[in-house]
């Protein structure tokens, strides 16, 4: 297949919609939805209905051009194994902090069958999807992401989602460091916290770890 140019930072990207990956991280009721543990938290979630819709055209896009589309699925089993208390994980997940300090919360929040877990509705996987279940904020930390890729001959990695400062950087960081080609969609996340941590975000993937570039420059390139 013809290869594409994106539009980006701090260059222009070429790459194969064969050999790429739109990466969904995190578009959960938990990180989307009024009520869900974002805004239990006291993030702000306002920005996150713009960057849904987004979300939702970069997917028909990437599959219109053959993109492989992967969503991240971030959460806990119910009796929450995966983060033992010998864990950094068991301190700093500010989910299970939260659960502990609100017992009625236990199970409910971030944790698999519940709503909060569940992608929102307008983002439903399609069959042909890869979902990826996962419990650190790196996407490819316990799980089959990187084999999954590989099986596939992906070599470039659109990402997106929420937070851009979170579960996003961590994805771009350790794609960075498996030789993936990673492009932050700046304008398709949604940051925890200040604006400033957006700006630093992409600084640091433009500087480090890889490009950024925005959703209609990359909807373009699908497109050609």
């Amino acid at each position: 297949m013809t290869e594409r140019q994106l539009a980006a930072r701090p260059a222009p990207l070429r790459f194969s919609p064969a050999r790429t990956a739109l990466v969904v991280n995190d578009m959960q009721n938990a990180f989307c939805s009024p009520g869900g543990y974002l805004e239990r938290l006291g993030f702000s979630i306002a920005e996150a209905p713009a960057v849904i819709d987004r979300v939702r055209m970069l997917c028909e896009a990437a599959r219109a051009c053959g993109v492989t589309v992967v969503y991240l699925q971030n959460g806990f089993s119910p009796d929450r194994h995966e983060a033992a208390p010998g864990s950094a994980l068991f301190h700093k997940s500010n989910a299970l902090r939260y659960m502990r300090a609100n017992p009625d919360m236990a199970g409910k929040i971030l944790t698999r069958g519940t709503w909060d877990y569940d992608f929102v509705d307008q983002l439903a996987p399609l069959a042909e999807d890869l979902v990826v279940e996962k419990s650190r904020d790196s996407g490819f930390a316990g799980t089959s992401l990187d084999a999954d890729l590989r099986g596939r001959d992906i070599r470039t990695l659109l990402v997106c989602g929420i937070a851009c400062n979170v579960g996003v950087e961590s994805t771009i960081r350790a794609a960075y460091h498996l030789d993936y080609f990673a492009v932050l969609i700046r304008d398709a996340t949604l940051a925890a916290g200040p604006a400033f941590v957006r700006d630093a975000t992409e600084h640091n993937v433009e500087t480090f770890f890889g490009w950024v570039a925005d959703s209609d420059a990359v909807a373009r390139a699908l497109r050609e």
